[in-house]
């Protein structure tokens, strides 16, 4: 300003026919044009590059998060350090809460892998989806049945898959894969929105290792056996009869107990003795690669598929399950982690798990993607307290909560590690004790993704409030405890109180008497005489008493009367949403008009092998393969 003030006030004199300021001299006026038109190049420059950075920033700003999700089967809360654990050595674990937040109320759907899995997956209680039982049979437990998650319901996968995510699956799914015809899929990961599946397509039971016994069907499978004998005994003394001449005996009779016992021994050994053939195999996306499994490389290739995914992926929004097959029976751990534990091969398989997880965080950080991806770390539920041999204890740890799998609504069975890590977006070291649920993952991811409101009810709800600090208090007031198709106890969480209540129903007959478990069947049942009802129901405060060992009485506990009257409310409003049209009790943009009915998919029908729906590497019976496991990923 100051310049050109001085110009324009002095005298001008001509020179050569043109004019010039008085005392400017021509290379002056040359050299202030010069500098005005490099200051014009440099704030042009200044906002272009204003204007690139902006672009950038807004990129990085959209750019979706990613997820990865990591899942033990049948591990205890108290099994890991950061939960109590003093014993077993879970570092990488431990690390995660550190740099994360550590929930201590996060609760499974159901005490048992697959209705607890299907309730994960679709955000809603398992009896939703046809997936609770009402008798013995409280799991899939032949992949070659029809049950399974049904193809109407809708997953956080396909969900997400929907806003543009590549969506992984690797490990254990047990959530069926055929309906009608082998090869249809209609329950298969890759049909449930996963773009990628390696691993499990069912779970392992102790029939995939020999020498581990049998656990499907003990009981009905030693029946047929016993008819086997029956049968071929009866076929033996005929002929024997008729040879010897002691009496007539046709041979239309001989030939229809010849076929009565070749019938029974098909019923007994098809589909029980061939089990391990028939149900422990690995698929790759709908393509059988090994028949039966090798468990002894089984963590190496589960762990290579999931950093694979991780890396072919880097560059685009994905999702990640890691479902591992640890720390299910029967235990498995590879040769650098045997005999390494203070708590034999339980503890050894705990170990590998931390390990694995160890490793996946190590491929987060390494590729630069942790500021943009949130990890979590849980288990479907409680640990198996019944399972032990003559090499000791082959189940979870619980802590100091009362009962496990299988339970119902005993906290040991339903209470789960639940763990967040997101450097830069959730705080770390955090601490959160109020209840939330394994369900609470499908609004979370859906909502993180930018996805639009569900079509149906869900039974969770956004986490994101909590984990970012913006509350202690999840949306959660009420919570509903399954045991099969049976409510079994109700979470009040009452309103500006500390108090969580936990109402019990019914609850499971320990055997024996006495015990802390079911250890005479093993696994403790919902129905019939297996159970005992509560007239008026047990009631605890969690909040005083997590171990739920002193009942309260209108005695102890002013608001007895009220906990009743409250839970009874909810009860019957939740109760509504099963069979009528959905209220706004959970969220209120986020159900159907009407609720459809839904198959009982755990029903006998539904579960009992078929052979025209077995998953098959070959030319059917005749099924068998391994997997290049040199072999590099397309």
């Amino acid at each position: 300003m100051s310049v050109k003030r001085n110009i324009a006030h002095a005298p001008v004199t001509t020179v050569n026919g043109g004019q010039l300021y008085s005392g400017v001299t021509s290379s002056q006026l040359e050299s202030i044009a010069l500098l005005c038109f490099r200051m014009r190049l440099c704030l042009l420059a200044l906002l272009l590059l204003l204007d690139t950075g902006s672009d950038v920033t807004a990129s990085e700003e959209d750019r979706k998060p990613n997820f990865v999700l990591m899942m033990v089967d049948d591990l205890g809360i108290g099994d890991i350090g950061c939960y109590g654990n003093d014993t077993i050595r879970t570092p990488n674990i431990d690390r995660l809460a550190a740099e994360g937040v550590k929930l201590t109320q996060h609760i499974a759907a159901a005490p048992l892998c697959t209705p607890s899995r299907a309730a994960f997956h679709t955000g809603r209680y398992a009896l939703r989806s046809g997936l609770g039982s009402t008798g013995r049979v409280q799991v899939l437990l032949f992949l070659g049945g029809s049950g399974g998650l049904p193809p109407t319901e809708t997953t956080f996968a396909k969900r997400l898959q929907e806003q543009g995510y590549t969506t992984g699956l690797v490990g254990k799914w047990h959530l069926g894969v055929n309906c009608e015809l082998r090869g249809d899929h209609c329950h298969h990961p890759n049909t449930h929105g996963f773009s990628y599946f390696y691993g499990l397509p069912f779970t392992l039971f102790n029939d995939c290792r020999p020498g581990e016994g049998k656990d499907v069907l003990a009981d009905l499978q030693n029946t047929l056996w016993q008819l086997t004998l029956l049968g071929a005994l009866a076929l033996l003394s005929l002929v024997c009869v008729r040879v010897c001449g002691l009496l007539e005996v046709s041979v239309s009779v001989i030939v229809a107990v010849t076929c009565l016992s070749l019938l029974a021994f098909s019923v007994w050994f098809v589909p029980f003795e061939l089990l391990m053939t028939w149900n422990c195999i690995i698929m790759r996306n709908q393509e059988v690669v090994e028949q039966p499994m090798d468990l002894d490389t089984l963590s190496q290739r589960l762990l290579g598929e999931a950093q694979g995914f991780i890396e072919r992926n880097a560059d685009r929004p994905f999702l990640l399950f890691l479902s591992l097959a640890h720390v299910h029976t029967p235990l498995f751990s590879s040769p650098g982690f045997a005999g390494k534990s203070r708590h034999g091969l339980y503890g050894d398989n705990v170990e590998e798990v931390d390990y694995m997880i160890g490793r996946m965080t190590e491929t987060v950080d390494r590729l630069g993607l942790a500021n943009n991806t949130m990890m979590y770390f849980t288990s479907d539920h409680g640990g198996h307290i019944e399972d032990a041999d003559e090499r000791g204890q082959k189940g979870g740890w619980n802590g100091i909560y009362k009962g496990g799998k299988a339970m119902g609504g005993w906290e040991g069975g339903i209470r789960v590690p639940g763990i967040f890590r997101w450097p830069g977006r959730l705080p770390a070291g955090r601490v959160f004790d109020t209840p939330t649920s394994l369900m609470d993952l499908y609004p979370t991811l859906t909502h993180l993704a930018g996805a639009t409101h569900s079509d149906r009810l869900l039974d969770g709800y956004d986490l994101m409030p909590v984990l970012e600090g913006r509350t202690e208090r999840s949306q959660h007031e009420f919570m509903f405890h399954y045991c099969g198709a049976y409510l079994n106890a109700v979470r009040w969480h009452r309103p500006g109180s500390e108090s969580v209540y936990k109402v019990h129903f019914f609850t499971p007959n320990f055997s024996p008497p006495g015990a802390g478990g079911c250890y005479d069947t093993k696994i403790c049942f919902c129905h019939g005489s297996y159970v005992t009802h509560h007239s008026p129901p047990i009631v605890f405060d969690l909040h005083t008493d997590p171990s739920e060992s002193h009942p309260l009485t209108p005695d102890t506990e002013p608001r007895y009367q009220e906990v009743l009257q409250q839970t009874a409310r909810a009860v019957e409003q939740h109760r509504a949403t099963l069979t009528h049209s959905h209220p706004s009790h959970t969220q209120p943009d986020t159900h159907s008009p009407q609720s459809e009915p839904v198959l009982n998919q755990l029903s006998w029908e539904k579960i009992l092998w078929r052979p025209w729906l077995q998953p098959c590497c070959g030319t059917f019976p005749f099924c068998g393969c391994t997997e290049n496991t040199t072999s590099t990923l397309a």
